[in-house]
């Protein structure tokens, strides 16, 4: 699964993927702690081992996207 992250005041989001079931389950809830103000922080571990960790008071939105293979590119789509 494609995970976006947008973050305030920056022109770029940080995009992650994530395959594992329970850690896209996990993501969420984490995300919804962030963005409810729960947590100070929102982190997360993309399926290379990267870990990201954004402030939750500079979090604009998490966006939960299809699987990888899903998207279609070009005119044909």
């Amino acid at each position: 699964m494609e995970i976006r992250i947008g973050i305030q005041q920056s022109v770029r989001e940080l995009m992650v993927e994530i395959d594992d079931e329970k850690a896209q389950a996990k993501a969420k809830a984490a995300a919804e702690a962030a963005l409810t103000g729960k947590t100070e922080v929102f982190s997360l571990v993309d399926n290379r081992g990267r870990e990201v960790i954004v402030a939750s008071a500079k979090l604009a939105y998490v966006e939960f996207g299809a699987p990888e293979g899903a998207r279609k590119l070009g005119f044909g789509s």
